[in-house]
């Protein structure tokens, strides 16, 4: 949809964008395969190995894994290559917080800005969008969805660093939420929560859209880590009776 930035959360997407350098096109292929487990956690390669998987030189891959350094999702080991970095319950908590309380000051700035009549029935239409996804039991297209509605309010709040700051934590998240996306229950609450924020932002009302994304995210990410404990944690089997 026209008007949104993924500066905020930008989506993973194959690899092969035209028109991009050698090093970006490396830290694009290399983050599309770490959030979406092509590259799994733990996975070791060494630069040379990177280079051949990629059919690029060596330069723009440092360049590239030093930038998804910086942003958490690999380890670099001096002479080791590197590891892409485990997700573990505690590092996705700490991730949701700092992730959450930029998103929510993004949304209070944006609804203290004077939107455009596009603007606003962009963000209407995105949340009938969610509202029809969940109605047909499509919770991966609700999920895309979701990310459009938070990315379009963070692209729109006028801060470029905070929003940087956020897609970089995006990307941190984004690999928790995969995880979870066939255990999620429809969402509802969400998209209740979502009107909330969109009448806040809508009324110019900072303090509302404040107040209705902090319920919004405690409320998300509690049942989130519920969800990746659920998924991280091997059930127990049940005993085994002798006879």
């Amino acid at each position: 949809m026209t008007g949104i930035s993924r500066a905020a959360r930008p989506r993973p997407v194959p690899p092969g964008s035209s028109g991009l350098n050698a090093r970006d096109r490396a830290y694009a292929d290399l983050r599309y395969r770490i959030l979406t487990g092509r590259l799994a956690p733990g996975t070791t390669l060494l630069e040379t190995e990177i280079a051949a998987l990629l059919g690029l030189s060596r330069t723009p891959v440092r360049e590239a894994v030093i930038r998804l350094a910086e942003e958490g999702l690999v380890r670099i080991r001096p002479r080791h290559g590197i590891t892409v970095v485990d997700l573990t319950l505690a590092d996705f908590r700490d991730i949701l917080d700092v992730f959450s309380a930029l998103e929510i000051r993004a949304v209070a700035l944006t609804a203290a800005r004077r939107l455009t009549a596009a603007q606003r029935d962009a963000l209407a239409t995105l949340t009938q969008r969610m509202e029809r996804a969940t109605a047909e039991g499509d919770i991966a297209r609700w999920s895309d969805l979701d990310d459009d509605f938070h990315a379009m309010l963070v692209g729109l709040c006028g801060n470029a660093r905070l929003q940087r700051s956020i897609g970089d934590y995006w990307g941190q998240q984004y690999r928790g939420r995969r995880l979870i996306l066939p255990h999620r229950p429809l969402p509802s609450a969400s998209d209740r929560e979502h009107r909330a924020i969109l009448a806040a932002v809508l009324d110019g009302d900072p303090q509302a859209a404040h107040a209705a994304h902090l319920a919004h995210r405690a409320r998300a990410d509690r049942d989130q880590l519920a969800l990746l404990q659920r998924v991280l944690t091997p059930a127990t089997p049940e005993p085994i009776e002798e006879s």
